[in-house]
């Protein structure tokens, strides 16, 4: 599995233009073996009732007829079970749980889209990345404040961003990079699997798979495209003084050195999407 994603790695970074193919061949006998070692035990199970340990207990047959079910398109991700845990505030936060066989495949999956956007993602990026954490994001918001000529901040996140991703603006996103029909398929069912809570199944027209170890990684590949690359290419040029963008997740923060430029920017987001939801400004 290392070696194949190390190939990967190297094409995507040789061929930044390029969009790639065959990339489903990743998902094989050790790379799904390589991810039923590597999830936890004693999670709560989806609505396949499965847990590790039992997963385990026949893991080569399991996995084999996991490969075969692919292979012939057979393949198909179950709903998300839908609980909700209390939160510190006494409101209850949604948490969805897939079926065991969807996080082999899901984990391993993730492992392509990380290897193949890293090589894209910018450096204000910083949510749900290998190495980066929300300390070094902190980090350059220090930085910025202390070292550059700033002195207006927007600080922002997108109102139920996870639940409202447009699917179809979400694979145009990865058709950018990714031209194997077999992934971009496998995806796309992953994104319409559907929800089911107290016994009843809704479908998931938007939103990234809850609960799901793609979810991070579809959101950054979203954001990306629709502000990281906006501000940077756009956005800056527009602006009269400097200006900075960092990014955790669906949470941002823009810096200005003028205030026209910074009023400017929160009119331009709040037009273009009625979803942008002010923190401290």
């Amino acid at each position: 599995m290392e070696t194949k994603l190390t190939r990967i790695t190297e094409l995507a970074k040789q061929k930044p233009r390029v969009k790639l193919q065959t990339l489903i061949h990743a998902i094989d006998e050790e790379s799904l073996k390589a991810a039923h070692s590597a999830l936890s035990t004693g999670k709560a199970s989806g609505v396949d009732a499965m847990t590790k340990e039992k997963y385990g207990e026949k893991l080569q047959e399991n996995i084999t007829d996991l490969l075969a079910r692919m292979r012939r398109q057979a393949y198909r991700p179950q709903a998300v079970k839908r609980v909700y845990i209390p939160k510190s505030d006494g409101k209850k936060r949604p948490l969805g749980i897939p079926s065991y066989e969807d996080k082999l495949v899901q984990r391993t999956l993730n492992e392509i889209l990380t290897v193949i956007y890293e090589t894209e993602f910018l450096e204000c990026s910083y949510g749900f990345r290998p190495g980066r954490s929300c300390h070094d994001a902190l980090k350059e918001v220090a930085r910025i404040l202390e070292t550059r000529k700033v002195s207006y901040v927007v600080d922002a996140d997108i109102k139920g961003f996870f639940d409202n991703v447009d699917h179809e603006w979400m694979m145009k996103f990865l058709q950018e990079r990714i031209q194997d029909p077999n992934l971009l398929r496998l995806i796309q069912r992953f994104l319409k699997a559907g929800i089911i809570e107290a016994g009843i199944e809704y479908e998931t027209d938007t939103g990234t798979p809850q609960g799901g170890i793609i979810s991070p990684t579809l959101a950054n590949v979203y954001l990306h495209y629709v502000l990281d690359l906006w501000f940077t290419v756009k956005i800056k040029r527009e602006c009269r003084g400097e200006a900075y963008l960092i990014r955790y997740a669906d949470d941002f923060i823009c810096f200005f050195q003028h205030q026209a430029d910074a009023e400017a920017f929160y009119e331009k987001n709040d037009r273009a999407t009625g979803e942008i939801q002010p923190g401290d400004s």
